[in-house]
C-alpha cells in the first residue's frame, strides 16, 4: 500500500514507499527510462534543424511550428493545443550620458565568474555563415506580430487538476541551425511527449509538454503564458502548477577556454548535467528540493554523466515562473558563470549546426532525458500498463 504524499507549498514529492511498492516503481522508471534512445533523440534534433535558427517572427520559424505539433499528433499526446500572443519589441532607449560601471566579476543570476573567460556573443552577420544552404534558410528577417506556441498535456488519472511542467525553447539565433540551443531542449521535451504520451503509460498527475516561442527576444513565450495562464490555475482551463522544468542548451560541456580561447575538441569524460534554481526566488526553497528531486534520479537512473545542482538559474523561461511555483532549469552548464563566460563557443554562433556535435554530446543531452524523465515519472506516479 501507499503511503501517505508528503506536499510541501506547491511542490508533491511521494513519501518513502515499503519496500516492494519501491521495487515496483523502479521497475516502471528504468522500463520507461529505456524507452529512449540516441538514434530517435538524434533524429528529433536533425527535424528541427531542417527549418534553420527557426528565429521567432519569421515563415521557418512558423513552419517549425507546425512540424512540432504534427509530431506532438503522432505520438498520442492529448489535448494539444496553442497559445496565442501579441509580439512588439520596444523600441530601445537612447542613453544620456556615460553608461553607470557594469560588474564584471560577476555574471547574470549571481554567480561569480572563476578560471579563464573567452569571448562571447550573438552573431549577426549572415556572411559568417559559410554554408549556403543554411544562409538562406536564416535570410528572412523576424516582423513583429502574433506569435504562436504549441504544447500538449498528458492527463493524469487521478489528480488530472494538478500538473508538472515540462518546456523548451524552439527558436534561435545566430545564423546556424540551433542544433543546441534550443533544439537540443526541445527534442528532449518531445521525446519525452511521445514515451509518456505511450497508451500503455499511467500517470496520477499531469504532465504539460510545451515548446516556447520567443525565448530569444526576451522570454516572450513564457512570460505570454504566464500572464495568460497562472490566474486560470485550479479551473478547468489550467491544472494547479506543481513545478515548472525548463531544458536550455543540452549537448556542449568541454570545460573551460584554454588560455588562447579555444576548447577541447571532444565532450569532457567529467561533463554533467546543471540542474538550476534561483536562490532570489520566492520559491527557492521548494525550488532546491525539486533539484535535488532530480539529482537524485540522475544518480540512479541516467548512464553515463552525472548531476549537479547550482543556485544561479537565469535568463531562461523558467523564469518567470519562479515566484509563482517551484522552477527549475536543466542545461549543459551554468548558465552565467560557465556558458556567459565563453564555455560554448557555438551559443548564439554560426556553428550551431546538428554537424558540429558528437555523439558524446548528443548522449549527454539524452542523460538530462533520462534525469527528467525518471524524476517527474516518480513526481506524477507514472505506471506501465
Amino acid at each position: 500500500m501507499r503511503r501517505p504524499l508528503v506536499i510541501l507549498a506547491a511542490l508533491v514529492i511521494p513519501a518513502a514507499l515499503p519496500a516492494q511498492a519501491d521495487s515496483t516503481r523502479d521497475t516502471v522508471v528504468v522500463q520507461l527510462v529505456a524507452r529512449l534512445d540516441l538514434e530517435r533523440y538524434k533524429a528529433t534534433i536533425k527535424g528541427l534543424t531542417r527549418f534553420g535558427d527557426r528565429r521567432q517572427g519569421t515563415d521557418r520559424n512558423r513552419a517549425a511550428v507546425d512540424w512540432i505539433e504534427a509530431q506532438l499528433r503522432s505520438y498520442g499526446c492529448s489535448t494539444v493545443a496553442r497559445l496565442k500572443y501579441e509580439y512588439q519589441p520596444e523600441p530601445r532607449p537612447q542613453t544620456q550620458g556615460p553608461r553607470p560601471a557594469r560588474d564584471t566579476t560577476r555574471a547574470s543570476g549571481g554567480g561569480r565568474y572563476r578560471g579563464i573567460r573567452a569571448r562571447t556573443g550573438v552573431n549577426a552577420d549572415s556572411l559568417k555563415q559559410p554554408d549556403a544552404r543554411v544562409r538562406a534558410l536564416d535570410a528572412q528577417a523576424s516582423t513583429p506580430g502574433v506569435r504562436e506556441e504549441v504544447y500538449c498535456t498528458k492527463i493524469g488519472d487521478t489528480h488530472p487538476d494538478e500538473m508538472y511542467i515540462l518546456g523548451a525553447h524552439m527558436d534561435g539565433i545566430g545564423w546556424g541551425e540551433a542544433a543546441n540551443d534550443d533544439g537540443s531542449g526541445t527534442a528532449l521535451v518531445m521525446e519525452l511527449a511521445r514515451v509518456l504520451s505511450s497508451p500503455d503509460v499511467r500517470t496520477d498527475r499531469s504532465i504539460r509538454f510545451i515548446l516556447w516561442n520567443n525565448e530569444e527576444s526576451g522570454l516572450n513565450g513564457s512570460r505570454a503564458y504566464v500572464e495568460q495562464r497562472r490566474a486560470l490555475q485550479g479551473t478547468k482551463d489550467e491544472p494547479k502548477w506543481l513545478g515548472m522544468i525548463q531544458h536550455d542548451m543540452m549537448l556542449f560541456d568541454h570545460g573551460m577556454p584554454r588560455a588562447d580561447g579555444t576548447l577541447a575538441a571532444e565532450q569532457r569524460p567529467e561533463a554533467d548535467v546543471n540542474i538550476e534554481f534561483q536562490a532570489s526566488a520566492k520559491f527557492s526553497a521548494e525550488a532546491q528540493q525539486l533539484a535535488w528531486v532530480f539529482q537524485r534520479a540522475n544518480e540512479k537512473y541516467a548512464t553515463d554523466y552525472p548531476a549537479s545542482v547550482g543556485s544561479h538559474m537565469t535568463n531562461t523561461d523558467s523564469a518567470p515562473f519562479q515566484d509563482y511555483v517551484p522552477a527549475i532549469s536543466l542545461r549543459e552548464n551554468e548558465r552565467g558563470t560557465q556558458i556567459g563566460a565563453g564555455w560554448d563557443p557555438n551559443w548564439h554562433q554560426p556553428s550551431d549546426l546538428y554537424s558540429t556535435y558528437s555523439d558524446k554530446d548528443f548522449r549527454l543531452g539524452l542523460n538530462a532525458a533520462q534525469t527528467t524523465l525518471a524524476a517527474i515519472a516518480g513526481l506524477v506516479g507514472a505506471t506501465i500498463k
